[in-house]
């Protein structure tokens, strides 16, 4: 897991949440990171493994049926590296995709608000895999919901202070800071209207 941020206080988090490399974006790219972890950026690097692998598989007898069945196990190209975008600004995507390896899977998460633009050739050339999603379904809340009671995933890393109702504006306002919270639990029964840890 490749976490990028420009708020030292959100690679904080990230480190804290088990991220394997933390990149300020500002200083290096975490593209460039991502590439010696076994991902491909560019099309020479893939001609080059397609006809190393030709030269090897060619070297075994039926070798068209090993390769199928490896590509039916997903092991015969490149990985797929998984990137989400958070951001939500003009430019964002298109950027995404023009540093993204190979194969990418981009999921857009980020809200952007304005008209953006976007180069397809770019994501046709790089064979990447565009996908944008909003919300969850209620079978997603529904499990979300069961694991965190039946205690099988633990956000307290990411719950960073608590409000009751009456303090729901002041949350939406303290999430404006990033250095300040990562994520502010709505409890009913709390009467604090400014979050606390």
């Amino acid at each position: 897991i490749v976490a990028s941020d420009l708020s030292p206080g959100r690679r904080d988090l990230a480190r804290r949440c088990g991220a394997d490399i933390v990149v300020d974006p500002g200083v290096e790219s975490p593209y460039d990171r991502a590439t010696g972890k076994g991902m491909i950026s560019d099309s020479p690097a893939l001609y080059e493994l397609a006809l190393s692998s030709m030269r090897k598989l060619r070297r075994l007898p039926g070798w068209s049926h090993v390769y199928r069945a490896a590509d039916a196990l997903g092991a015969a190209g490149p990985k797929r590296p998984v990137i989400f975008e958070c951001v939500g600004v003009p430019g964002m995507i298109d950027g995404v995709m023009a540093a993204a390896p190979l194969n990418s899977r981009v999921v857009v998460v980020g809200v952007c608000m304005g008209t953006d633009q976007i180069r397809p050739t770019m994501g046709i050339g790089k064979e990447l895999d565009l996908r944008f999603v909003f919300g969850y379904t209620p079978l997603e809340f529904h499990d979300s919901l069961h694991m965190l009671a039946d205690g099988k995933v633990d956000v307290s890393t990411l719950v960073t202070g608590t409000v009751g109702l009456g303090g729901v504006g002041a949350a939406f306002d303290a999430l404006g800071d990033p250095e300040g919270h990562a994520k502010i639990l709505i409890d009913p029964r709390s009467t604090a209207v400014a979050p606390s840890v």
